[in-house]
């Protein structure tokens, strides 16, 4: 079946800030076929290209020039399996919730942490999601894709990745370069639950819960996130807005003397501290601030929310208010975690 091309099409409906945007070009593909007719079409009329997933982490500031494709490849596949762990395959447009669930109703863990984050499979090994302690690289065995000039299949382990904090090859070198089709996840079948980060230990007291299992966790992480995060369908916003910094000993320990009751966890290099950013941003007076169409949500300082009309530069112009605010106090410098368009 050919992709459908639909012509200046609005992208309200495919982002979660549900910013009013036109695409020049629009189509979905639903296969890898599909997805290469489309890329030889591309290539005739030589215009951009933007690959869309769930929308959940992108904030469109005008017209989209080229062709926004929507990749909607489904489909689970067992590919292993052993006494120890499974080997998961998974398309590139399934809902990651929905993924999670899947997996942890079929006891396979590692991925119970990560409950409830918006977007879609393809997308989470481009932004390394994590949560709760958790990172998915922790799991991911494989990423396949399509070249995107060529329009050549290619695997790239791990490994090949190069995974960071909130970061992959796909986000830098290769950026724009790829279409990511399948993730495949290497799962536990026996696994002891993380529960340190976070509120999920306390939820889980309070159910009187003592020796959790990999659902347990994933339903108190799915209610911590529903008590402090807003609905997209309700309330648009991508979720955390900023990256939490991380800065060297000696920055935190000076900081410290200021700010005695500030946030911490351990860096992801030696040397370095992890700061939660909506803490900063909190005590630099931001949350539940409204300005015109936008604001800092009520309950999560971390999330940037779309009151109804708002445009992607009015949310551009608050994210740098708030940046400049939590400079002038604890000279950090907050980075985006959105993907800009």
């Amino acid at each position: 079946m050919k992709a459908t091309i639909e012509s200046n099409k609005n992208l309200k409906k495919y982002n979660t800030f549900s910013i009013s945007v036109s695409a020049e070009k629009f189509s979905i593909f639903k296969s890898e076929t599909e997805l290469l007719e489309l890329l030889e079409s591309i290539k005739k009329h030589n215009l951009p290209l933007l690959i869309l997933g769930g929308g959940s982490n992108i904030l469109f500031t005008s017209t989209v020039s080229g062709y926004v494709l929507k990749n909607e490849i489904l489909g689970k596949q067992l590919l292993e399996e052993n006494s120890d762990s499974v080997l998961v395959k998974c398309g590139a447009g399934e809902v990651w919730h929905e993924f999670v669930i899947y997996c942890v109703n079929k006891g396979w863990a590692g991925l119970e942490n990560l409950s409830l984050i918006p977007g879609t499979v393809g997308a989470c090994p481009i932004q390394n999601i994590g949560a709760y302690g958790v990172e998915v690289k922790d799991t991911i065995e494989s990423v396949e894709c399509i070249e995107i000039e060529t329009g050549l299949k290619k695997r790239f382990t791990n490994t090949d990745c190069l995974f960071g904090y909130r970061d992959s090859i796909f986000k830098n070198i290769l950026k724009g370069k790829y279409v990511i089709t399948q993730v495949a996840f290497r799962l536990k079948k026996q696994s002891s639950v993380n529960i340190s980060y976070g509120a999920i230990q306390q939820i889980l007291t309070e159910k009187g819960i003592t020796v959790p299992n990999i659902r347990d966790v994933s339903r108190a992480v799915v209610e911590i996130r529903r008590s402090k995060l807003p609905n997209p369908a309700q309330l648009g916003n991508a979720g955390s807005f900023f990256k939490n910094p991380e800065i060297p000993l000696d920055q935190f320990n000076t900081l410290k003397i200021t700010f005695p009751d500030i946030v911490s966890y351990p860096g992801t290099k030696e040397g370095m501290i992890k700061l939660p950013a909506g803490w900063l941003i909190e005590k630099s007076g931001w949350k539940g601030k409204t300005v015109g169409n936008v604001g800092v949500h009520r309950l999560q300082a971390l999330v940037i929310v779309n009151y109804g009309g708002a445009t992607g530069n009015e949310i551009i112009e608050l994210s740098n208010e708030i940046r400049k605010s939590v400079f002038d106090l604890f000279q950090i410098d907050l980075l985006p975690e959105v993907n800009i368009i």
